[in-house]
């Protein structure tokens, strides 16, 4: 897949693969050169691969790739909006307890382009709680992220019992996160 594909998403079947917490450019030029589907940049101040130590919004935008995901955790609006213009993002990652009024606005508040994928942590629900959970976002996300829950929300490294996902109806795109 070439970096100028503007559809990272058009052959659904294939899988795809996301790096998360890139902080230095020479890490992020050599996934690209690896034909890397997306590059993650947290934006969460309290992850020990906060981007913002290393890396500036401008310097981001310079980054001609177009499948750049930001991941945010329970921030406003008005910031991950912000974020997104400056860095020129194509992806919002929502990792925290954002619920669907708050996407939403965001929604309304974001470039058209930009796609919102929605993080939901698998924890102790059994199928029938997890199916509630992803039908109230199925309406206000383009993607479902499901990674392994933790108070530090994500980059555990564990794994969740992906045979829970068998037992449910996924009605949108989905990521599989945690210990892959």
């Amino acid at each position: 897949m070439k970096s100028t594909d503007n559809n990272l998403l058009t052959n659904k079947t294939a899988p795809k693969l996301k790096v998360c917490g890139l902080t230095q450019s020479d890490q992020i030029q050599k996934l690209i050169s690896l034909q890397t589907d997306f590059l993650g940049f947290i934006f969460y101040e309290k992850s020990l691969r906060y981007v913002l130590k290393h890396l500036n919004p401008e310097q981001i935008s310079e980054i001609k790739y177009s499948g750049k995901v930001g991941v945010f955790v329970n921030e406003n609006l008005e910031k991950i909006v912000e974020t997104a213009e400056k860095a020129k993002l194509n992806f919002i990652q929502l990792h925290g307890d954002e619920d669907e009024n708050f996407i939403t606005e965001l929604r309304k508040k974001l470039n058209s382009e930009i796609r919102i994928i929605k993080v939901i942590r698998i924890g102790n629900q059994n199928s029938e709680e997890l199916q509630k959970t992803i039908n109230q976002y199925a309406q206000t996300n383009d993607y479902i992220l499901f990674d392994t829950d933790s108070k530090s929300f994500g980059g555990t490294g564990k794994t969740f019992d992906w045979n829970l996902l068998n037992e449910i109806e996924i009605p949108l795109p989905y990521f599989l996160s945690g210990g892959i």
